[in-house]
């Protein structure tokens, strides 16, 4: 069936001597992978390697055959050029980070508009921010709910976290639960949108502690979460 939709790049793996594999969300299907045959030495071609780079925004049209194999893209063009993303040193290293949280944590092939939309939204304005230490922290809570796992707020006041079961209580039950600074920055991300992001100050270290608490969080309600092989980077970038 031949579908136009629009697509994210989430990875693109080299195969062979002149193929590539592409992992993409799509509007249309959610995740889809691709094999792009010769992209890597055909210079005339209507597909450019360059079209997928990590989170690079896509409009397609593809033949997808449904059957659990690799489907195949007819004609690719850039939704939305991006102007920083994948050149600001900090951005690009963000980039890499999310779009390994992306496909360790997006996997089904079934149409989910609201969470489309979101990352579509989310990148074009982390493209055209200037201040964006914050961007992945805010980025990951949201996505939790999309993913269907945010946490339980309606008791936000309280001390405790507990990563196991998402929720605020007033004590401690077991040792998924967590109290202190790391918690109480972590609140400071609720009730607030990208234009107020910035109003939320914390130090590198801070910034760091609570990127793990939340990666942690991912650990425990993502089946088969694993940490991106990019967090060190990250880490180097906002250190």
């Amino acid at each position: 069936m031949v579908v136009a939709t629009k697509a994210l790049v989430f990875s693109a793996l080299k195969y062979s001597e002149a193929d590539l594999i592409v992992s993409c969300y799509t509007e249309a299907a959610g995740i889809k992978s691709y094999l792009l045959r010769n992209i890597l030495k055909s210079k005339r071609g209507k597909l450019k390697a360059s079209y997928f780079q990590p989170l690079t925004q896509l409009e397609l049209i593809a033949d997808h055959k449904n059957k659990g194999t690799l489907e195949y893209i007819k004609e690719a063009k850039v939704f939305y050029p991006y102007q920083t993303l994948h050149t600001d040193i900090v951005k690009s290293g963000l980039v890499m980070f999310l779009s390994e949280m992306l496909k360790n944590g997006i996997r089904e092939e079934e149409t989910n508009a609201a969470l489309y939309s979101f990352l579509e939204h989310s990148f074009q304005w982390l493209d055209q921010s200037d201040e964006v230490a914050n961007f992945h922290i805010y980025f990951l809570l949201q996505l939790s709910m999309h993913l269907g796992f945010y946490p339980d707020a309606s008791n936000i006041d309280e001390a405790y976290f507990n990563i196991m079961e998402g929720n605020f209580q007033a004590v401690g039950t077991s040792n998924y639960c967590l109290k202190g600074p790391q918690i109480e920055n972590f609140k400071k991300f609720f009730g607030i949108d990208m234009k107020t992001l910035n109003t939320v100050k914390l130090s590198k270290t801070a910034r760091h502690n609570l990127l793990e608490l939340i990666l942690a969080y991912y650990s425990f309600h993502v089946q088969g979460f694993q940490k991106p092989k990019s967090l060190a980077v990250l880490n180097q970038l906002f250190s």
